[in-house]
């Protein structure tokens, strides 16, 4: 990878504008790169917020085409927002976290000096993963979503179960009576999905997570599907009970029948990871499993 780090010239950097403690994170990242001798470039909020002196584009997307690395501060939030941003971009992302539980991060704040001094040696490894996206036609109009985590159809203002009629690839699954269903990418495994009682999957899987939230039939269970699949969702209440939304924010409504189709997107995110890391090891640190060691 040392031939590949030496390509790595320019860093972007993309923080949470709302979060001003980031502030002294950032600017010392800022300092670091520049100290190696390589070139900063920031999105125009984040240069704003920190009061970074460096060239500045207009958004992440943008900054995606001129930089070869992207440094994203912030917890799995901010990680989200900019894969969906750059989806389909080469340009890798490394995530520093500055928040809590993160599986998104790579590395800790305080490992920042560390972790570059491994990415200018060629200490690092890259990761392709899927996003997937969610589409609807409603009155001649359509929506089209794309997500890193989840897309969840889930119970609006209403305070009772919901039914959602499923079918995979063209063939009846189940109706589901229940709080919402979670279709999970690898990489979302261990968020929503893991909370409403979904399996934790390799990221790099090739697999949908299908999981309930709050079933009200006991047997429903997180289903595992190829992530081939094409998954149709109808929701069977009347409109402003069901709300779509993509990796947290809310898409919109849903009319009373209306469908959603839920595939994987044709867009993928590089994430950089370092050398020495491990999903495992991840799992047993953020997860704080115990146990004998084998």
């Amino acid at each position: 990878m040392k031939k590949t780090a030496d390509k790595i010239q320019t860093i972007g950097l993309i923080g949470h504008p709302e979060k001003l403690a980031q502030s002294d994170v950032v600017t010392r990242a800022a300092r670091l790169i520049r100290a190696a001798g390589r070139t900063v470039l920031a999105d125009a909020a984040t240069a704003a917020c920190f009061g970074l002196k460096c060239a500045v584009l207009p958004d992440a997307r943008e900054l995606s085409r001129h930089a070869n690395l992207l440094l994203v501060f912030g917890g799995d939030g901010t990680m989200l927002r900019a894969a969906r941003e750059i989806a389909g971009s080469r340009t890798p992302l490394l995530g520093v976290n500055v928040g809590t539980l993160g599986f998104l991060t790579a590395v800790s704040a305080d490992e920042l000096p560390r972790a570059l001094k491994h990415i200018w040696a060629g200490k690092f490894k890259f990761e392709s993963r899927a996003l997937i996206e969610a589409s609807a036609q409603l009155d001649g109009k359509k929506t089209l979503c794309a997500a890193l985590n989840d897309v969840v159809i889930s119970r609006g203002s209403v305070s009772r179960l919901i039914e959602l009629e499923v079918n995979v690839n063209h063939e009846p699954l189940t109706r589901y009576r229940c709080d919402g269903l979670i279709v999970s990418s690898p990489t979302g495994s261990t968020a929503y999905s893991l909370a409403a009682g979904g399996a934790l999957v390799f990221p790099t899987a090739e697999v949908f997570a299908l999981t309930p939230i709050s079933p009200h039939t006991l047997s429903n269970r997180s289903l595992i599907l190829p992530l081939t699949a094409l998954i149709r969702v109808k929701a069977l209440g009347p409109k402003g009970s069901t709300i779509l939304s993509a990796d947290g924010e809310v898409i919109r409504e849903l009319d009373s029948n209306e469908e959603i189709l839920v595939r994987r997107s044709p867009h993928s995110v590089r994430l950089m990871h370092l050398a020495d890391s491990s999903f495992f090891e991840a799992l047993r640190r953020k997860l704080h499993w115990r146990g004998a060691n084998v």
